[in-house]
């Protein structure tokens, strides 16, 4: 965790700004980027973590000045202790904190049912595709950000535009039977924790399998394949 809260200057808008990325190079990028935005106006106050823990803990440090704009990354070091796993969950927490913070989302994540995932559980003010990102691109995104505009990357736009027969929909039920497996609960005690048969357990699981094309039949296989979908 590192605090780079500047001196006020009273002549110049103060946003405070919170980058979370567990590369060191991409956060001096996006620093770089940022800095560089209209300098007559702003003087950002910038802060920065490079994992789940970090950035829990700088959030958690009464400190902390309430942040406009946070950019995070989806894929980090997670936080098991307090069941942050990814850039999502510390969106859901900082949004929960501060509920006026500005969300921008960067990933490598390419499935367009992730994607959808993400715009319908975050809803961020922006969404990037890490390879659509240059400096130019950032700086733009940026400054729709700033407007309180809306930002998706080229490749995200591209990929909401796709027939939606491209997508996978599944219930809630789905979504905890596969919450449940991740956990490791047995499927003969979900009926503890879900509210249908365990009859009807088994059949979602069986579904669940053949709709992501499991082949090999282990639930280990169908968590996995599910997470990288997005659809837990």
């Amino acid at each position: 965790m590192t605090l780079n809260f500047k001196a006020p200057n009273s002549e110049l808008i103060q946003p405070n700004i919170l980058i979370v990325d567990d590369h060191p190079f991409i956060i001096e990028g996006y620093k770089n980027a940022i800095t560089r935005y209209n300098p007559k106006e702003y003087d950002f106050i910038i802060a920065q973590a490079h994992d789940c823990k970090s950035a829990y803990d700088l959030l958690e440090d009464e400190n902390t000045p309430q942040f406009e704009i946070a950019f995070l990354d989806i894929s980090m070091p997670a936080y098991e202790e307090k069941n942050l796993f990814s850039g999502e969950d510390l969106a859901k927490l900082i949004l929960k904190k501060m509920p006026y913070c500005k969300i921008v989302l960067l990933t490598m994540y390419t499935e367009l049912l992730k994607i959808k995932t993400i715009i319908r559980t975050i809803n961020p003010n922006g969404l990037i595709i890490k390879n659509d990102l240059t400096f130019d691109e950032l700086l733009f995104a940026f400054d729709k950000v700033m407007k309180s505009e809306k930002y998706y990357s080229q490749s995200v736009v591209k990929m909401l535009n796709q027939s939606p027969h491209n997508s996978i929909e599944i219930d809630e039920f789905d979504k905890q039977i596969l919450f449940h497996l991740s956990k490791g609960t047995e499927v003969q005690e979900m009926p503890q924790y879900i509210p249908i048969s365990l009859t009807e357990i088994e059949k979602r699981r069986t579904s669940l399998k053949e709709l992501l094309k499991i082949k090999s039949g282990s639930d280990d296989d169908l968590v996995k394949e599910a997470k990288s979908k997005g659809l837990f």
